[in-house]
């Protein structure tokens, strides 16, 4: 009877010996990693911080569970993004997701160890310091890139298609952001004989009139608005005075349309963001940012506003029509 007995406790014994260290790991496997969202502006009504929760869910993290996400939202105000990449890293997270350029530099100021994740750079991240190259960034930055080089000159040709007669154009840049000069020249390249371009210029709410009212002095027949995350965060107010001013106008992000603007030619944010996703998984795995390389825009978007196309006087042509991706009513 005692033999039995010492032999069951030392079955026992064996058991939670062994049993222990695995619930060790467990817990250890269990421990939720930690990520910041630095953000300026909103994303198409929402969050980045809820955007991403939801495509980190696709990948088997849970926000509560097995993830935490620390989200620092500047609600459009730029200068306080410093601060609010300090806090981020002074958290100890694992990693920050950057959603704009401006926090992408933000962020990148506040740390050269915590690895950084570009979800939205509409700036080039060679030319601003932010990875060496896109193959090897080298740094603690990577991510994805907005920027396709030949998007103004696309966006340019979307326009023509939906005003056909169009011979004077308009460009509004945004003097603050340097690649602006670049794409007014890949667009001054495509114009076809002919057409005259005349630029505009806004770096903010307070400029938009005047530039508008240049528009109109000089018989423009339709605008590209080059993006900008000044832009973006305005675009309801730009889609107004382009309506008021009889404006025909492209943009890049979808917002422009659902506020009243023509249309809108640009990548397909919800990709952008799930390629995001895949960043983040990847470096809480154990990559190396600085070796992962840098994603550029795959899929485009075509959105057409129905009715201001309409209150333009506008027949969408058939060359145009099955190339829109969505029409908004």
């Amino acid at each position: 009877m005692l033999r039995r007995s010492v032999l069951a406790h030392s079955l026992a014994l064996g058991v939670w010996t062994i049993a222990r260290p695995l619930a060790v790991r467990a817990q250890q496997a269990r421990r939720a990693h930690r990520i910041g969202v630095l953000s300026l502006a909103a994303f198409e009504g929402t969050t980045l911080a809820e955007v991403m929760a939801q495509g980190l869910a696709r990948r088997g993290y849970v926000v509560g569970q097995n993830i935490d996400i620390e989200d620092r939202f500047a609600d459009g105000k730029a200068d306080r993004l410093p601060g609010l990449a300090t806090e981020l890293v002074a958290l100890k997270v694992d990693l920050v997701v950057a959603g704009s350029a401006t926090a992408i530099r933000a962020a990148r100021d506040a740390t050269t160890t915590v690895p950084i994740v570009m979800a939205f750079s509409g700036e080039d991240p060679v030319k601003s310091g932010f990875v060496a190259s896109l193959g090897r960034p080298g740094g603690n930055v990577t991510g994805v890139t907005a920027v396709a080089r030949d998007m103004a000159p696309k966006s340019l040709e979307m326009l023509r298609y939906a005003v056909p007669a169009l011979n004077r154009v308009a460009v509004l840049a945004n003097p603050a952001r340097t690649e602006h000069a670049e794409y007014l020249r890949m667009v001054q390249a495509s114009l076809p004989p002919g057409v005259q371009l005349q630029v505009a210029q806004a770096s903010g709410p307070l400029q938009y009139d005047a530039a508008f009212a240049s528009m109109s002095q000089a018989h423009a027949q339709g605008l590209v608005i080059f993006g900008d995350v000044v832009f973006t965060r305005d675009a309801g107010r730009l889609a107004e005075l382009a309506r008021l001013h009889a404006l025909p106008s492209v943009y890049l992000h979808r917002a422009f349309a659902v506020a009243g603007g023509l249309m809108t030619y640009g990548p397909d944010l919800r990709q952008l963001l799930d390629l995001a996703t895949e960043y983040i998984d990847r470096i809480l795995q154990g990559a190396d940012p600085g070796t992962l390389p840098v994603q550029q825009p795959t899929r485009f978007k075509l959105a057409v506003n129905a009715r201001t196309a309409r209150a333009l006087g506008l027949t969408i042509p058939p060359a145009l029509a099955q190339r829109v991706d969505e029409v908004i009513q």
